[in-house]
């Protein structure tokens, strides 16, 4: 059985409009019936009493000076004794004791007939002094002809003007919400026919379809660029692979033709080498695969002079020496053990590829920031590829690139692994002629209890 909850989410948006509103209004015009309904009887009885007051009125001095007054059509005027009996020569009133009580103290009084074909009269009465010194009652009433009905017929009718307003609401807001939407319908058939590289017209009134149509637009311009991107890394991608591939296919060929253990031994060990070029590749492609797919492990701390010492003793033999300065005993970044090898390997293996005698990794700790440094004294790197050296797959066409095997993204890596935790690389001059790495990374402070900062 499906919720509630979901059976509404999966309306449409007009009905939901509609129908909020059509609920909002009937309820309301519905209590606003009911209570004029309660009100139309004392609204009713409150006209009758104003007319009875006004005939009492010109009626009471005219019995305190001793004559009978004229009675209204419709209205009954009669002169009674302090007992309620008639002294003006007419029939009893059949009020009761009680009735004649609140009549003398000034009250409306509302007499039911005993019988069902016979309407209720409304009383009104005033006590006088004749000329004579005796007490007279001036008694006024008027029969309530179809009150009952009156009153049942207006609910009723009060009723079905509410159900009729609240129709009238839900057409009326239907149409205004179909009004309303109908540029977003255009909107959205716009889109499905939009040609590459054109964006969506904006209204000239600055309300929200013209918000919504630049955030559509700003959307569009993001998707073609991550599709360019695509592209561009894609055919990267298959270029950078195309060579270790058929490097060790040719290789293969020249082994199973020449079965010369000698020959077959050397290949073997260029295959091997290959093949370690493409399993970095594959490696980097994957790790750029995640970074571009948002995977993001939760930072920790790392202490980072142990690591680096650590980097260097991973180094292969015959790289050039490393010497490590610290200026700090211990420095910790906000990111994972992972990513900091990732930069660190990187880096140290792109010194030793270019370094010429010697390579310095500085550990460096500020307020906010810790940092790490790598210099070589190799051929460095010009002002002008600076920019562009963290672009993947990029090479430098100079003496940094001579025969590397590098496939341009291990800079890539670094750049990606550090701007994800909000740190910064940049490229300069080294003290000693060659390129200067320097990464940042937030710094890790602990306080009281362990808190990142």
């Amino acid at each position: 059985m499906r919720s509630p909850r979901r059976w509404w989410r999966r309306r449409s948006l007009r009905f939901r409009i509609t129908l909020i509103t059509t609920t909002i209004t009937l309820a309301f015009l519905f209590g606003l019936a009911v209570l004029a309904g309660r009100a139309l009887g004392p609204l009713l009885v409150g006209s009758v009493d104003e007319e009875l007051a006004s005939v009492l009125g010109s009626a009471a001095p005219v019995v305190a000076a001793g004559e009978l007054p004229a009675a209204p059509r419709g209205i009954e005027v009669r002169v009674l004794d302090t007992a309620g009996d008639p002294v003006d020569g007419e029939a009893p009133t059949g009020l009761s004791t009680a009735a004649i009580g609140e009549l003398k103290a000034g009250l409306a009084v509302t007499a039911e007939p005993g019988r069902a074909d016979v309407p209720a009269w409304r009383w009104q009465g005033w006590v006088v002094t004749a000329p004579d010194g005796s007490q007279r009652l001036v008694a006024v009433g008027a029969p309530m002809v179809g009150f009952a009905e009156a009153v049942a017929d207006g609910s009723s009718w009060l009723l079905l003007a509410a159900l009729l307003g609240a129709l009238v609401a839900t057409l009326a807001t239907a149409i205004g919400v179909r009004a309303a939407l109908a540029p977003v319908s255009r909107m959205r058939r716009s889109l499905r026919t939009l040609p590459a590289g054109r964006r969506l017209p904006q209204p000239e009134a600055s309300d929200e379809l013209r918000a919504l149509a630049g955030a559509f637009n700003a959307l569009l311009a993001r998707q073609e660029e991550a599709t360019q991107r695509l592209r561009r890394f894609t055919g990267d991608a298959a270029h950078e692979l195309r060579s270790p591939v058929a490097s060790i296919r040719v290789q293969s060929e020249v082994a199973v033709a020449n079965p010369d253990p000698t020959l077959a031994q050397e290949t073997l060990e260029d295959v091997l080498a290959e093949s370690e070029r493409l399993t970095a590749l594959l490696d980097g492609l994957l790790a750029l695969a995640r970074s571009d797919a948002g995977e993001l492990p939760p930072s920790e701390p790392v202490e980072l002079v142990t690591e680096v010492r650590e980097a260097v003793a991973r180094l292969p033999s015959g790289s050039p020496p490393v010497r490590v300065s610290a200026v700090v005993a211990a420095a910790w970044a906000l990111a994972t053990k992972a990513e900091v090898e990732l930069v660190l390997n990187n880096l140290l293996r792109n010194a030793c590829r270019y370094a010429e005698t010697q390579i310095v990794v500085s550990v460096l700790a500020a307020r906010s920031t810790v940092r790490v440094v790598v210099d070589d004294d190799g051929p460095g790197i010009e002002p002008e590829h600076r920019e562009r050296v963290f672009d993947r797959f990029y090479r430098i066409s100079d003496d940094r690139a001579r025969s590397s095997g590098g496939a341009g993204l291990g800079l890539a890596l670094v750049a990606e692994a550090v701007r994800r935790r909000g740190g910064q690389v940049l490229v300069g001059e080294s003290p000693e002629g060659g390129a200067r790495f320097q990464v940042s990374w937030r710094r890790y402070r602990e306080q009281g209890a362990g808190r990142l900062s």
